[in-house]
């Protein structure tokens, strides 16, 4: 791994919680993702089961938690299960996380070899009465190959039918969204990160360039600055390609005169950021695109200061929904007499703004959340209002990463240039 290993108070601490949420007599088993194949021997680059690395901070294939707190053995009460290394690895991969180097990252003190873990379990299993199961349950998951929580939650199931089986994605919604202060810490660090890309690619940006050239520029400084990369499939869209929502050829050429929208962040230590920003490819806004632009950072802004404690997420978009509203009769969109006579389930402004103004984010950029679960102080969401003008070749959104306090909200990427004149001061000094 490129970054710096998290203090492992952070998994102890968020073990202990988790442990709370458990029935009496149950034992929770997280898998590591599979390290996925490309053609040949090849394989893509792994990234870490986020349920497993948020209780235990270990970023390795291969990898099992087990979390029993009434088991009759204290040192069964959590167990990690560690890939065994091995002369051979170690010459052709590098060495694996060592016993002892899986409780220093950990602060888990048991340490079995994953070729254990089956026997380890039948003992463990025999004095449950329930096994909490893994499972992808994101809303928006569409997931049609088999994880190793996929396959290891059939195997038990089949081994041991007279046990209860629990879900485990319910307490992890529960308690992935309120962020600790070393995780506020690390989002904020990969906000850092992608501010220095940002400030990289506004004197870079002019007409001729091409949309994978700023990307490249982006990655040259994610990398340089420790993190792995991009936090998600970067969105580098000029002109007409920016009213696509997710575009990611990059492969177009940035022409004077349009507007280039960079939904691009870096992640750091596996936690996401997640950042939009629109340019003037010439270096200064037309007047309608400033009108535009103008429209959606207003939008933003009052979206903003109802990022608060008690807020209910689809009342806030519905109230989001009212602002745009106005905001596109300004701009002489929709009209306000066809706004009256509108179907309230298809409001007129979604044809120029479908998408939602927020989202949970965290280890996963659009993090696992419950819906009608009020915001709450330690909460990270996005705010990322947009205007898309298919017929006039225009698509503004702004994106900032809003943490909820109980005093109000601190934006955590508000260092990076947002205000139409400090963007076009910038480009052209």
């Amino acid at each position: 791994m490129k970054y710096t290993a998290i203090d492992k108070s952070l998994y102890i601490f968020n073990r202990k919680n988790f442990a709370k949420k458990l029935k009496p007599k149950s034992v929770a088993i997280f898998n590591s993702n599979d390290l996925m194949p490309t053609n040949a021997d090849g394989t893509m680059q792994f990234r870490q089961n986020n349920d497993l690395l948020y209780l235990s901070g270990v970023d390795q294939a291969e990898s099992i938690l087990a979390i029993f707190p009434d088991a009759t053995n204290p040192k069964h009460r959590e167990i990690l299960f560690v890939k065994e290394t091995s002369e051979l690895i170690a010459i052709w991969e590098g060495e694996k996380l060592t016993k002892a180097g899986a409780t220093q990252q950990s602060g888990i003190e048991t340490i079995y070899w994953t070729s254990e873990f089956d026997q380890i379990f039948l003992a463990i299993a025999v004095e449950a009465e329930n096994i909490y199961l893994n499972q992808n349950e994101h809303l928006r998951a569409v997931t049609v190959v088999e994880t190793r929580d996929d396959r290891f939650g059939k195997a038990c199931r089949a081994k041991y039918p007279s046990h209860k089986f629990e879900r485990l994605a319910p307490i992890m919604k529960t308690l992935r969204p309120i962020k600790s202060k070393l995780e506020v810490d690390t989002i904020q660090h990969a906000c850092n990160i992608t501010e220095k890309g940002f400030r990289r690619v506004l004197k870079f940006i002019k007409p001729g360039v091409m949309e994978y050239e700023i990307e490249a520029e982006f990655a040259h400084e994610f990398l340089m600055n420790r993190s792995r990369g991009f936090a998600y499939e970067p969105i580098i869209a000029s002109g007409f390609n920016a009213c696509v929502l997710h575009y990611i050829e990059n492969n177009k050429e940035c022409k004077a005169g349009d507007v280039i929208l960079m939904d691009v962040a870096a992640e750091y230590a596996n936690y996401a950021s997640d950042m939009t920003r629109c340019l003037p490819v010439s270096g200064k806004f037309t007047t309608r695109q400033r009108a535009v632009y103008d429209a959606v950072l207003r939008v933003m802004n009052a979206a903003k200061g109802m990022l608060v404690p008690g807020t209910i997420h689809d009342e806030y978009q519905e109230e989001v929904g009212k602002i745009m509203e106005s905001e596109l009769i300004g701009l002489k969109l929709i009209d306000k007499h066809d706004v009256a006579k509108q179907d309230a389930k298809n409001p007129l402004y979604k044809k120029y703004f479908m998408h939602g103004t927020s989202h949970h984010m965290g280890l996963d950029v659009h993090d696992v959340d419950r819906r009608t679960t009020p915001f709450a102080a330690g909460m990270v969401l996005t705010i990322e209002p947009g205007i898309y003008i298919r017929e006039e070749n225009l698509g503004i959104r702004l994106e900032n990463n809003i943490l909820i306090t109980e005093k109000g909200q601190f934006d955590l990427i508000a260092n990076i240039p947002l205000e139409a004149e400090e963007i076009e001061e910038l480009m052209n000094s």
